[in-house]
This record gives structure tokens, sequence and C-alpha cells, in this order.
């Protein structure tokens, strides 16, 4: 009896003719593909029991088809799937990190941050749900729109640490007139530590010896924020 490996790919010619995506969107367009569709060209074969499309459903199965939860997966979230292996997981993970950058380097949508609710709305995506802490800047032009968004460290679940001197620098490097600041408490607690406090006053007097103002300081848990700007304690 000869044995059938379960992870041999099948043959695109196997398909059956409405799980052939890239048929489809050179047909058609990128715009007639379903979001499955997409994730399966992504993901390039399938085996022997999914296809290329039905494993792709399995990857949105597990994100309740949020596209917005596929982007904070890393590699060990997706190739706990049956068919998922490392280097599918490492194309998805990248693809959805550079779409994430496109939205970010397009001048013409650059998100304008009026107040801390819309500071919030813009990093909650980053910060809600994690396990543990990290800290985020955002970098924002004379007319307070965002020119960068990045991470600046990764911590424990109680705690993660922000150097004052790397976040200058690297508002100095963007040409930043502000920026605001933002870490999570995996806990849920909004209160800010004493740390967090000594934190901020060490940033605001900073930013005034360069220039750079620093509009606020967010603490993020669940649904729901701190604000220190709110609070008048900036």
């Amino acid at each position: 009896m000869v044995k059938i490996e379960d992870t041999k790919p099948l043959n695109i010619k196997e398909w059956s003719p409405e799980d052939r995506p890239r048929e489809k969107l050179l047909l058609h367009g990128t715009s007639a593909l379903t979001e499955a569709e997409l994730i399966a060209i992504l993901i390039g074969s399938g085996t022997v029991k999914s296809s290329a499309v039905e494993l792709a459903k399995k990857v949105l199965q597990l994100v309740n088809n949020n596209l917005n939860d596929l982007a904070r997966l890393g590699v060990k979230d997706l190739i706990k799937l049956k068919g998922i292996g490392e280097a599918k997981a490492i194309t998805i993970v990248a693809a959805m990190e550079l779409g994430r950058r496109r939205k970010e380097h397009d001048p013409d949508k650059r998100p304008k941050i009026s107040s801390s609710q819309d500071a919030f709305e813009l990093l909650k995506g980053n910060l809600i749900d994690l396990p543990h802490e990290e800290f985020w800047i955002l970098l924002l032009n004379r007319m307070h729109q965002v020119i960068k968004k990045k991470r600046i460290s990764e911590g424990g679940v109680t705690g993660t640490v922000a150097d004052p001197r790397i976040i200058y620098k690297l508002a100095v490097e963007e040409l930043a007139s502000g920026l605001i600041v933002a870490h999570n408490h995996p806990s849920g607690n909004l209160a800010p530590s004493q740390s967090d406090i000594d934190l901020t006053r060490k940033l605001k007097e900073a930013g005034k010896m360069l220039e750079i103002q620093l509009l606020d300081h967010l603490i993020i848990a669940n649904q729901k924020y701190y604000s220190f700007a709110d609070e008048g304690l900036i």
C-alpha cells in the first residue's frame, strides 16, 4: 500500500475552478477576490485534505473574519493551524505588515490628532488585549498630523522600559513638532503608577529643551483609556 503524506500540496490543476484565485485575479482584478482568496494566494498551496482557499478560511475563522485582528497575529499564532507551516505564516505576517505601513506612509491620508480620543483610536489596535506591556509613540508635525507610529519597547505583565533619549532621538530624526506616548496596563487598571507619572514629567521637561511638545500620555486598558492631558497632568 502506498502511504500518502498529509503535507503533500495539491497541484493547482486539481483545484475546482472557484478555488483558483490566481486565475480569477488575472481575469477580473483584485476587487473580484474574497479575503479568503487573497490570503490563499499568499499561502500558495494546500494539503491533501485542504485547498489553499480552505486553509485561508480557517485562518480567517481564527480571528472571526477580522483583518485587524489578523494583523496582530504572529508566526507562532498562525502555525497552530494544521496546514499552516512557518513559511506560510511568515508570508501572511509580512503581507499584513506591508499593508499597515502603506497606510502610515500615505501623506494624503495621515490621521490628524485633535483629541485624546483620536490618539486612542489610532493606538488601541496595537495595545488592547496584549498579555504584556508595550510602549508606543505617535510623532506629529506642526498640523498635528501623524508622521510616524512606532513601538518603543515591550516588557512583561507588570511593566516595560521607555527611554526618553530613544524617544526624542526618533522625534528629532523625523523632524517632529510634537509627540504622544502610550502604554497599556494588562491588569485592566487605568490608574497611572508613580513611575508613569515620573516618566511623563521627564518627557515633558526633555521636550521643552528640544522644542518638541509632549501633547499627551495615554494609558490603555481593554476598551478604555486614561489621558494625562485630559486630567491636567501635562
